[in-house]
């Protein structure tokens, strides 16, 4: 049977179709976190959860909300360590991911909620991390042994991608730098901005279960991903070096744009897609579970908040 995340609904709850009910019903779940392990992805759908109610839900759901430092996702903050999802052009597929696996330290939750539907498509497809690593030719797999190298350009707020001001959500390069340093990255300040480099793992094991998934977004930062036409525009003006984000092998050699191709396509084939619906929240061990976005029509605005 394919994997899907769990849908809780008021009925099955036990609860009133509000959000004070489902309010009532996570005060006397005994044990979300074991829960949201055992079946790596929840849907709170039918409890009318609206911008105004859902504030004490998200105080639930994520007990200590993070602030979405070192992102590479164009978003906006709304509220407290609240954003839009992405505000990524609405005709693109988003790849699967999980959030920040290229960063140091990285969410264990995610909390989508969703404020208004698409009028057509905009769903949140999620997939067995598992299973990702899993569904990797042998051959894809060792190659990644040994990690990846994610080199980041960003401008001083002129250019290409996101600046350093808004990637740390901070004017200070005294604390960019203490931040950079914890995470264990190299770095370099140019006439342009911030040149930032690390290297990560491939893959990680789940802190309870043990499982080895996929965890890196070498996908999504190689200029393969990016189409043919866009990454030979961009070539043409710009050095590999010199792009916003580029990813390499953790020595340096090239990933071949067939492995980042083979990588993206089977987890968007092996995705389960979750439709929205107004006042859905969707709940993700972000470990366990990558997740992405499909191409819409229509006003469409998830709201995101993450949780360690």
């Amino acid at each position: 049977m394919m994997w899907k995340p769990l849908e809780i609904t008021p009925a099955e709850a036990g609860a009133d179709a509000s959000a004070e009910g489902l309010g009532g019903y996570l005060d006397g779940l005994a044990g979300l976190g074991d829960l949201l392990t055992e079946h790596k992805a929840l849907v709170f759908r039918g409890f009318g959860v609206t911008p105004a109610t859902l504030e004490p839900v998200m105080d639930r759901l994520l007990p200590n909300r993070l602030a979405y430092v070192h992102g590479n996702s164009p978003r906006t903050k709304v509220g407290a360590n609240v954003y839009t999802s992405t505000e990524y052009p609405p005709e693109f597929t988003i790849s699967m991911h999980n959030e920040l696996s290229y960063a140091a330290h990285w969410p264990e939750r995610l909390l989508f909620f969703c404020e208004i539907a698409a009028e057509t498509g905009g769903a949140t497809p999620v997939v067995d991390a598992q299973l990702w690593l899993e569904l990797l030719d042998e051959e894809v797999r060792q190659a990644f042994a040994a990690g990846v190298r994610y080199t980041q350009n960003l401008h001083d707020g002129l250019g290409l991608g996101k600046s350093w001001q808004e990637t740390f959500e901070s004017q200070d390069k005294a604390e960019v730098e203490a931040f950079l340093t914890g995470s264990g990255a190299t770095w370099e300040w140019t006439p342009d901005g911030l040149r930032v480099s690390q290297v990560r793992p491939a893959t990680v094991k789940h802190p309870v279960t043990g499982a080895e998934v996929w965890f890196n977004q070498s996908d999504q930062w190689h200029p393969a991903a990016l189409g043919d036409e866009t990454a030979k525009a961009l070539a043409e003006i710009l050095a590999l070096e010199e792009l916003p984000q580029s990813v390499t092998f953790a020595d340096g050699t090239p990933i071949p744009a067939e492995y980042v191709l083979q990588v993206r396509d089977r987890a968007l084939e092996a995705a389960v897609d979750v439709d929205w619906l107004a006042g859905d929240l969707l709940l993700i061990d972000n470990v366990l579970v990558g997740h992405g976005r499909r191409p819409y029509t229509g006003s469409r605005r998830v709201l995101v908040a993450m949780s360690d």
